[in-house]
């Protein structure tokens, strides 16, 4: 019609970003291709994560958001506006990065993956004999969960010995639990029900006293205190703890509840079920002489291996079912898993695995899915597999946003947004764009990297002696004896689930005690902890600024005097809306600074405390120059690729990755020579860019060459070129692995064409 304005289908095929500018972004401006494969990279910490999650994710969610009723918006998570001019051409975006499950028990493999619902519906159907419709089967159902353990699988009992004191009265406070101390409303419960003598000490009761005392249920007092409920039953102590705490754990407890929990509860296996968390109905159902339990507890790979030989027409659509999301995850590498895993035990790149399964073969398209480094913890064999995934939800009509350091991933992208030059304060600009192969042409930190060859070592050190670690047979390992040489850097490799790790951290640290574990088991501390605190530096700060103002170190810490007084030193309120979730907004008292004005009165060459906390290592450790205390440590900070994270960031903020590295500085600050140490690393490259491995890889060579034995549980390809010894393990995953493929050095191992790690390599360094 005239005057109609025509579509412009080239705005409709992008996503276009003006004026970026959430974190460290400095007015980034750049358009993502619609359906189309992009991967940004860049160096850790140059605005890779900014410029997609916190900006592109975080709007698309929001707006989204936005759309639903007031009833729904109000149980939505609260996000506010990410800082940016403009956007448009956002998609449904669908964010599936690396945080772990936080199902409790009841989740596992099967149900994040959504297998179990097609399992139940196979035994419902042909199992024999039948125990009924499909909830028969679920242990999350009263129709098919042990009764004993209500589908938990173990059970979790009082132990009454580290309960009480039997030495104490009631007015003594017999109950070693804070919820039960003299003056609380369950104290007043046991003490004014004129049951008991409340200056007899426990040890002194009947039987029948201690059992009314611990065990009774809903009692009613013949003669209680007047001041005791008058329509109240009297509950024993066990009894009351196991219906509060035990059965319905509360959403939310203080840490020294939880660890009083810990004390006074033993876990065991349900003696009813063995573990099998479903009723005797379920448990003898049979499919081809096997349970639902017992394909639960088979590994991936061998029931993909069962379903060959099960063959039915009535459930053959199920069964199908079940074969495409098994083969799926045998695609990712997920073949070692057995599908009653609990979910939250899965490390944050098998739970991102499990993600990206769930949403192959979704009937929706024009999908934005955003990726957050997808290849961690992944062997280069599993990688290619990976890229099948991302190209499959590319070509279904998705657009595909990959924030990856990986080479094989960039390698596959359609479009490449290189972010940079440096980290921090230093990146946050868009250095190329365009295709991987402008990429190695381009100049960029990443361009010449990805363009270089890798050099293998080819003069391994010489090793100081060795030690043996014999039979290793933790979790899958084939109980195989090896060598590790003293004196040089080893690393140990095999695709995920071979059996490195349990090699590494378990075997050789269970057989060689002098051996240090830094894993990336979590850190304490959460919100309340930093950098600076693991580091053991956080009071030498304080004391400084305390000198200089008069006043005592307390008063700068947001734990202590120093808190904001609204906040409390969190730097943010929470708002509790009863049943609706939790909103967080910026406290508007401090800003978000966390502290009072009294303590951000104070200054140290013209920065306030709040200000250090904002820092990173390098101007940490250049404002306490004159305190080795500080600055070797935020030294050690940089060296182990920290250097772009802020020194007061919040624990709960740092990757997995990123906390090993922390451990390694703490440690290494820490030590007051190298020449014995004997240092065990769980893949501390995790979230690296090949620029920052470089680095580390120059920081284990000192070590080396200061005396230090490190061995190295890595897949990142730079670590092990450069290593002096390499450990193999595999050939496969879970019941294919556990077995010692090779041992000597990188040079040799390009030859070994049963090694999956030796391809990789050899393929690497021919370019």
């Amino acid at each position: 019609m005239p005057g109609m304005a025509r579509r412009n289908f080239a705005l409709e095929s992008v996503i276009c970003v003006v004026g970026a500018a959430a974190n460290n972004l400095r007015n980034v401006s750049l358009e993502f291709p619609k359906k189309s494969l992009t991967v940004v990279t860049g160096i850790s910490g140059s605005g890779k994560s900014s410029l997609v999650l916190d900006t592109v994710a975080a709007e698309a969610q929001r707006l989204v958001n936005d759309t639903y009723p007031s009833f729904v918006r109000n149980r939505l998570p609260h996000m506010p506006a990410p800082e940016v001019q403009s956007m448009s051409g956002l998609t449904f975006t669908a964010i599936i990065d690396q945080r772990r499950f936080t199902g409790n028990a009841r989740s596992t493999v099967a149900t994040a993956s959504d297998i179990a619902p097609l399992l139940r519906l196979v035994f419902s159907r042909i199992g024999e004999p039948s125990a009924g419709y499909s909830p028969a089967y679920s242990f999350n159902d009263p129709a098919g969960m042990c009764p004993e353990c209500e589908g938990l699988g173990s059970v979790v009992d009082i132990d009454v010995d580290e309960l009480i004191d039997p030495e104490k009265s009631i007015d003594e406070g017999p109950v070693r639990f804070s919820q039960f101390r003299p003056g609380t409303y369950r104290w007043k419960r046991f003490a004014y029900s004129g049951l008991f003598d409340r200056a007899k000490p426990l040890k002194n009761y009947t039987n029948e006293e201690m059992g009314l005392f611990l065990y009774a249920e809903q009692h009613k007092p013949p003669k209680p205190d007047p001041r005791f409920p008058k329509t109240a039953r009297f509950d024993g102590v066990v009894t009351r703890l196991r219906d509060v705490y035990v059965k319905n754990r509360p959403a939310k407890i203080s840490q020294q509840v939880h660890r009083e929990l810990e004390r006074v509860t033993a876990h065991g296996v349900c003696p009813a079920c063995d573990g099998a968390r479903l009723n005797v109905a379920a448990r003898t159902s049979l499919v081809e002489g096997r349970s639902i339990v017992d394909w639960s507890a088979m590994s991936v790979a061998e029931l993909r291996e069962l379903l060959d030989t099960v063959d039915d027409p009535r459930v053959e659509p199920a069964l199908a079912g079940i074969r495409h999301t098994l083969d799926a995850l045998l695609s990712v590498g997920l073949g070692y898993l057995s599908l009653d895993r609990e979910s939250s035990t899965l490390s944050g790149g098998e739970a991102q695995r499990v993600k990206i399964v769930r949403h192959l073969g979704s009937a929706l398209t024009d999908i934005t899915y955003v990726f957050d480094e997808p290849s961690t913890g992944l062997h280069a064999a599993d990688v290619q597999r990976l890229n099948q995934l991302l190209l499959k939800l590319r070509d279904a009509g998705n657009t595909v946003l990959v924030v990856e350091h990986h080479p094989q991933v960039i390698r596959i992208a359609d479009h490449v947004v290189d972010m940079g030059p440096g980290a921090g304060s230093d990146g946050g600009l868009v250095q190329f764009e365009g295709t991987p192969e402008k990429l190695l042409k381009s100049g960029t930190v990443t361009g010449r990297l990805l363009s270089t060859p890798l050099e293998l070592r080819r003069t391994a050190r010489k090793p100081r002696g060795h030690v043996r670690v014999v039979r290793a047979s933790a979790h899958n390992l084939g109980g195989f004896d090896v060598d590790i040489p003293l004196g040089v850097l080893t690393a140990v490799t095999g695709v995920a689930g071979s059996g490195k790790t349990s090699f590494a951290t378990d075997e050789l640290a269970r057989q060689q005690r002098d051996f240090t574990v830094v894993g990336q088991e979590p850190l304490g501390g959460g919100v309340r902890s930093m950098a600076l605190s693991v580091l053991g530096v956080a009071d030498g700060v304080r004391e400084a600024f305390g000198a200089v103002s008069g006043l005592a170190p307390a008063w700068f810490s947001f734990n202590s005097k120093g808190a904001c007084p609204a906040c409390r030193g969190k730097g943010y309120i929470t708002t509790e809306l009863a049943f609706l979730d939790d909103v967080a907004t910026p406290c508007e008292a401090c800003g978000g600074a966390r502290f009072n004005p009294t303590a951000l009165g104070t200054t140290l060459d013209g920065h306030t405390i709040a200000d250090v906390l904002r820092m990173t290592a390098g101007p940490v450790a250049e404002l306490f120059s004159d305190r080795a205390d500080i600055a070797e440590p935020m030294m050690w900070l940089e060296r182990v690729g920290l250097g772009y994270t802020a020194v007061g960031q919040s624990l709960d903020t740092l990757s997995g990755g990123e906390k090993q590295r922390l451990l390694l500085a703490r440690h290494l600050s820490a030590s007051s020579g190298f020449a014995e140490e004997h240092i065990v690393l769980d893949e501390p490259t995790t979230g690296l860019h090949p620029g920052d491995v470089d680095r580390l890889v120059v920081l284990f060579a000192d070590l080396v060459d200061r005396g230090a034995t490190l061995v190295v549980v890595e897949h990142d390809l730079r670590v092990v070129a450069q290593a002096d010894h390499v450990i193999d393990i595999g050939p496969g995953a879970g019941t294919d692995g556990g077995r010692l493929v090779f041992t000597g050095p990188p040079a040799a191992l390009v030859s070994r064409a049963n090694s999956l790690t030796g391809r990789a390599l050899k393929e690497a360094v021919a370019g």
